[in-house]
């Protein structure tokens, strides 16, 4: 039988996966957005950070840097559309194209029952986890069509899938990212873009740190089919095939990155 395989899927490709691209990522000052950063990096992609505070965002520049990358920062809020159009037309001066981004930006909000929160909590929410995603798809797929085509991963949530009593602002942004991609692949598809969410489990990132310490974790692990939680990198590793041809035919996909917490989690 012919072997039907491309040479993209090559054992003997030792190429990096995003040699000669150029990659965008949001909220990419810590967490999972730094490795990310670092993780695009490393696969051969220049790397733009952004986020609203620069010394993070500093500090990621200088570790992809120190390891013989290229990348630059910029401290936009992803919730203006002046600071997103800003940052991707500065991605296309500074490197001539955008063919990968990272939308990660994001806030938890208020985790409280509903009728405990104010209508600003649901706002503040919906400006950075909704209309932040929106508009950095929106100016990010301008750029990628007048480029000929390109990927895009956004961050949404497994709580767009699973249920968590107090996260209903929170939920409901991140649910939202989930028919969102769906949507837009549509639109994209045919101009060769495709999009795609993560949808991380529980994470050890600086964000669920402000929720509890290591003793909090430990029932979120036992009841983790992969008995662990997940790490920043897990995210990014998945982050970066999405955009990588070797997720050449996945589109539309909100991708669970959990170790099965959300088939088998405590509720």
């Amino acid at each position: 039988m012919p072997d039907s395989r491309t040479s993209s899927s090559s054992p003997a490709t030792t190429r990096p996966r995003l040699d000669g691209r150029v990659a965008l990522v949001t909220g990419g000052g810590t967490g999972i957005g730094r490795a990310a950063a670092l993780a695009f990096a490393r696969e051969g992609a220049r790397v733009v950070v952004a986020g609203r505070r620069a010394a993070p965002l500093d500090e990621t520049v200088r570790a992809i840097t120190e390891r013989g990358g290229e990348a630059f920062a910029m401290a936009i809020d992803v919730g203006s559309a002046d600071g997103v159009r800003a940052l991707v037309d500065a991605t296309i001066v500074r490197y001539g194209a955008l063919h990968a981004a990272f939308n990660n930006a994001g806030t938890e909000g208020t985790f409280a029952p509903i009728v405990e929160q104010t209508e600003a909590d649901f706002d503040h929410v919906i400006a950075t986890n909704l209309k932040g995603t929106w508009l950095s798809i929106k100016y990010e797929m301008e750029a990628m069509l007048a480029h000929g085509g390109g990927a895009i991963v956004n961050t949404s949530s497994w709580l767009a899938k699973g249920a968590l009593a107090g996260s209903s602002t929170y939920s409901a942004s991140k649910g939202a990212l989930d028919a969102l991609v769906r949507a837009v692949a549509l639109e994209g598809g045919p101009h060769g873009i495709r999009i795609n969410n993560v949808n991380p489990g529980i994470i050890d990132t600086p964000m669920a740190r402000r929720f509890g310490d290591d003793e909090m974790f430990r029932p979120f692990a036992a009841f983790t089919p992969a008995r662990r939680i997940g790490t920043p990198e897990d995210v990014a590793d998945a982050a970066v095939w999405l955009c990588s041809d070797e997720a050449r035919f996945v589109t539309g996909e909100s991708l669970l990155v959990d170790g099965g917490y959300t088939i088998g989690g405590m509720r």
